[in-house]
């Protein structure tokens, strides 16, 4: 297993604001897919001139506070889930696979509490 992508994630609930922060300290959105998974989540994509990359999500749902997780592209989702779960992480969607045309991925928590949000482009 490879990875291809590792950037901080910010689940949050007012996705406007945490945009405009990103784009004062020199970010542009990059992307902005909506209506993803069971929790019908807005994912905005940024970047900066060096290349850094920020993802910044915003589920239906309402959260408690904003919470901060690692998203993780890999090259083989199934070996990397695996991987995760042997070493205590929990699927927040319980065995469910987030499928996109385009991607998969789970939001997988440890048991600690921090979360990395596991992602495979589908080529």
């Amino acid at each position: 297993m490879k990875i291809t992508t590792f950037n901080p994630q910010i689940f949050t609930n007012d996705a406007k604001a945490v945009t405009r922060l990103f784009e004062e300290l020199g970010f542009t959105k990059a992307h902005n897919p909506t209506g993803i998974g069971d929790l019908n989540v807005e994912g905005i994509r940024m970047k900066d001139a060096n290349g850094f990359a920020l993802d910044i999500s915003q589920p239906e749902m309402q959260l408690p506070q904003d919470l901060v997780g690692i998203r993780i592209n890999v090259d083989d989702f199934d070996e990397a889930y695996q991987l995760l779960l042997a070493r205590g992480f929990k699927n927040v969607y319980g065995d469910r696979i987030i499928e996109t045309g385009s991607a998969k991925s789970a939001m997988m928590i440890s048991s600690t509490g921090y979360g990395i949000n596991l992602v495979q482009h589908i080529k």
